[in-house]
């Protein structure tokens, strides 16, 4: 185990999960399965997350629209939203790449668990 996976495990260690921390992963843990659910033979993994993130974007309009009362008003708040956004999806994106580089070989070895064998 080299020392930066050391220090890692004694921070993940160290780290509370909170109850709300915990209904927050047991909501995307949800979508990912309704999005698991979508693949087969008429979709492909490319396929799926394709939908997924036009749903999220979907979502996050709907969202971010509560509280306004015109839609003008709304408009012109657009470039912030934008950028609120795409900043939350690229600090998210980026740490699930890092974890999933750091424990690549479990995550293979479960993707390959859920392959059905014939």
């Amino acid at each position: 185990m080299s020392q930066e996976n050391a220090q890692n495990n004694e921070i993940d260690a160290s780290l509370e999960i909170t109850p709300e921390m915990q209904a927050f992963y047991q909501r995307a843990d949800a979508i990912i399965g309704v999005a698991n659910s979508q693949l087969g033979p008429d979709a492909h993994s490319g396929q799926v997350g394709a939908s997924l993130l036009y749903s999220a974007a979907r979502y996050s309009a709907s969202v971010a629209s509560i509280g306004f009362v015109k839609g003008d008003d709304f408009a012109k708040e657009k470039d912030d939203i934008v950028e609120f956004y795409t900043k939350q999806y690229r600090q998210m994106l980026s740490d699930n790449l890092t974890d999933y580089a750091q424990n690549f070989d479990k995550y293979i070895q479960l993707n390959q668990d859920d392959k059905p064998t014939k």
